[in-house]
């Protein structure tokens, strides 16, 4: 998708480098909004989140307050003159919020990946062209679905409009609770420079001990700021209290977040990069060189009628590329996307002859 279609839209920076967006998870009480807000005001922080309408999976668990948090949220605005934000996922929320005064509003993982959803708020949008929309990405890693949802936003009016990485859920025991699969993000940032992405380390490691990591690396690789959760007594939340840090904490892991230069090259780095593009030009040369030889084998295989896919061929192949691989530095985990993406284009070739070859016939 060309990124010409977002070539208007607004960028943050009056907002600082790095945006920081910071508050609680939920607005729990008029107190602790105003504790938190107050707290987040001593130490920079220039915009205030808080979620009022909790998409919860079970509903047992805490929902949010609602409309009666609205009035929380625009009265810390008064006291510290801080932008608020707050997560909408529906039309009545939207409606509400914009009501209200609210400046940002922010669409969850789970409201994106409905497009239905979607256009329902994009619409209600349209009455408000002015307020700042950022779009979280969808619960699984769809690319396409992410852009479709900014699109929406996009579409009802809006230019000032960013999007927010929080990871993509998994099944089952793993380091973080939601996967990061940065390899999404950057390519939807090569789709379209211009737009704000920002990292949600809170809800991507689902720990208060992952977020100064996740943090890091959301900057080490070009993100523009940071969407974190942050709670006067984190301990005593009523929803991910576990993600949650306080106003002092987040203090400490943003003055201690190394900002790097973008745009800095020098002439040994630039002589360095040139080799990357010849061994980018090598590692073409040599996948057309193993192309080439599965298509002889494709052509064997249809002249034989044996079955494309040898599982037995294959698993020794990868077995012995991880091995060599663990001695030159390269992770299993790498080798074997490597290998898999190889090893499914020639499947793909050598059924594409054997196709074409029964076509012939």
């Amino acid at each position: 998708m060309s990124s010409e279609l977002f070539h208007d839209i607004n960028n943050f920076d009056d907002f600082g480098n790095p945006l920081i967006i910071a508050g609680p998870c939920s607005a729990e009480s008029r107190e602790q909004v105003l504790t938190t807000a107050l707290e987040l005001k001593k130490y920079g922080i220039k915009i205030f989140r808080a979620g009022l309408w909790k998409p919860r999976t079970m509903p047992c668990s805490f929902e949010g307050v609602g409309e009666l948090g609205l009035d929380w949220l625009i009265e810390a605005k008064k006291q510290t003159s801080m932008l608020i934000a707050t997560e909408v996922a529906t039309s009545t929320h939207v409606e509400a919020s914009l009501k209200a005064g609210i400046d940002i509003l922010w669409i969850g993982a789970r409201t994106v990946t409905n497009p239905f959803a979607m256009q329902e708020i994009a619409d209600a949008l349209t009455s408000n062209p002015d307020v700042i929309v950022f779009v979280k990405n969808p619960i699984n890693p769809d690319i396409e679905l992410w852009i479709g949802a900014l699109m929406r936003v996009y579409n009802a009016g809006i230019r000032k409009i960013g999007a927010i990485h929080r990871g993509f859920s998994t099944y089952g025991n793993h380091l973080y609770r939601n996967s990061p699969q940065w390899n999404i993000p950057i390519e939807l940032h090569r789709r379209i420079p211009h737009l704000p992405i920002l990292c949600d380390p809170s809800h991507m490691g689902g720990k208060r001990e992952y977020i100064p990591t996740l943090s890091q690396s959301a900057l080490d690789m070009g993100f523009n700021g940071l969407f974190i959760e942050s709670h006067c007594n984190p301990d005593n939340a009523l929803s991910d209290k576990q993600q949650q840090i306080t106003p002092q904490q987040l203090n400490s892991i943003i003055n201690s977040l190394v900002i790097r230069d973008k745009s800095f090259a020098t002439t040994e780095l630039n002589l360095l990069r040139e080799l990357i593009d010849q061994c980018d030009n090598e590692l073409l040369e040599v996948l057309d060189r193993r192309m080439n030889i599965s298509r002889q084998i494709g052509t064997l295989k249809k002249n034989h009628k044996l079955q494309v896919v040898q599982t037995d061929r294959y698993d020794s192949i990868l077995n012995k590329m991880i091995e060599q691989g663990d001695k030159h530095q390269l992770a299993p985990t790498f080798i074997k996307k490597v290998m898999s993406a190889i090893h499914e284009e020639s499947v793909r070739q050598q059924i594409q002859i054997l196709n074409n070859n029964e076509n012939n016939e």
